[in-house]
């Protein structure tokens, strides 16, 4: 008989190998096409920008690669290694109490994980990043960072494992039910709250200054009939050069933020037309689809979970001896990733389906080739690669890729083709 130890091993190294061969497909298509932007980009990307995209994603597929090893070697580690079991030897030799032990244990199996990472993050930052010139991070900065996101981890996760570890043990066999309403009130808490306290705890957020921006996004606001907390300028150049925008809280807590390196790259008509885009995915729904879908999800999952945790053959064939919440919990969404991880064409092809929504809501409210030359230069000014592989494009991007994506707003825009040379 088939052992879920076998099984196991068949699907870390089917995820893994399949992880591997699609980014050394993504190397081999970007360096095949490295010398020449596609055809539609001609005028607008130089053969210059379009190698150094092209090099700063093999430089970034390169750091995958070792981050793939390091991700296969810690799940392994954790699981059939003993690692996890190491973890819950030591926390119940520091508190007989089983919901202290096993909060300690889950923390403990984030905070190896966590250390495991930093060496690759290092390299990431300082060495690929400041090579290609996008790195504005300082070591010290990166430090207090890390330090911020372990207290603020602690802070928000012990209460969470703790709240969860307590229902589990004392709801009976609708545990799972009591547990999934806890995490979507805790996740509801969070988006709410993350615009005032916990976002400025690493960036400075100021209200946007420049009064003629400030019109025309107040103007398109009131023509979507958008109401927001107020549109900010975040200090992203503080560690990165990349520009970027987004929508961040819930209900009335919402705001807008643009990065300053945004507003650097971008003129005024080409930031209202990202802006529309944005407003494009509130305006579609597509967050509170996305949440629906998560919290849908999230129920399956520990439904899953529920029946696996009564199971003995789930802890033994995984390297584990005991059996109780807090191993089910860690084994679980340890191991889950590998059994998902051939969802994600599926996940990515939901995204590109709302990215086309959010640009053909954008073409609706401001001059499309406005926004075609704002991504013009985001891809040109980020070096973003413009000939990623199909397949591997296909699994990972969450946009679609810059000539679909174009030319479907080429297609609403007026006047004469093509509008990317005026990037």
């Amino acid at each position: 008989m088939v052992s879920f130890t076998q099984i196991f091993l068949a699907a870390v190294i089917l995820t893994y190998g399949l992880k591997l061969w699609l980014a050394l497909r993504q190397m081999r298509h970007v360096w095949l096409h490295r010398d020449a932007p596609p055809p539609a980009f001609a005028d607008s990307i130089s053969p210059d920008q379009h190698r150094k995209a092209a090099d700063y994603t093999l430089a970034k597929t390169r750091v995958g690669l070792l981050h793939l090893a390091l991700e296969a070697a810690l799940l392994l580690a954790f699981t059939l290694g003993g690692g996890l079991q190491l973890l819950h030897d030591a926390a119940t030799g520091l508190t007989a109490s089983p919901l202290l032990s096993g909060m300690l244990t889950l923390l403990g199996l984030m905070a190896v994980a966590g250390l495991a990472e930093i060496p690759l993050s290092l390299y990431r930052q300082f060495k690929v990043e400041a090579r290609f010139g996008f790195n504005r991070q300082t070591l010290p900065g990166f430090f207090a960072d890390l330090a911020k996101e372990s207290a603020l981890g602690v802070i928000l996760g012990a209460p969470l494992i703790l709240l969860t570890l307590w229902l589990m043990a004392g709801m009976g066999e609708l545990w799972w039910l009591w547990v999934w309403l806890a995490w979507m009130a805790f996740n509801l808490l969070v988006l709410a709250v993350y615009p005032t306290f916990i976002a400025p705890l690493f960036n400075r957020f100021s209200p946007l200054e420049d009064a003629s921006l400030k019109h025309r996004i107040e103007a398109l606001l009131a023509r979507t009939g958008f109401k927001s907390q107020g549109v900010f300028v975040m200090d992203g150049s503080r560690r990165t050069a990349h520009g970027n925008a987004y929508f961040t809280g819930l209900g009335k807590s919402k705001r807008i933020v643009f990065f300053d390196t945004l507003l650097e790259q971008l003129s005024p008509e080409q930031t209202e037309a990202v802006l529309a885009h944005e407003l494009g995915h509130y305006k579609r729904r597509h967050i509170a689809k996305r949440i629906v879908f998560m919290f849908g999800v999230s129920l399956v999952l520990l439904y899953v979970l529920a029946w696996l945790k009564g199971m003995p053959w789930f802890y033994q064939d995984l390297g584990v001896t005991g059996m109780n919440d807090a191993l089910a919990l860690a084994l679980f969404f340890l191991v889950l990733p590998v059994f998902t991880f051939p969802l994600t064409p599926v996940m990515s092809l939901y995204s590109r389906k709302h990215e086309f929504e959010a640009d053909a809501f954008a073409a609706q409210q401001a001059d499309p080739t406005h926004l075609i030359t704002a991504l013009v230069k985001l891809y040109r000014d980020n070096a973003s690669t413009l000939t990623p592989d199909p397949i591997h494009s296909l699994f990972y991007d969450s946009h679609p890729k810059a000539t679909e994506r174009i030319g479907r707003l080429e297609a609403q825009a007026p006047g004469d083709l093509p509008r990317t040379q005026t990037a």
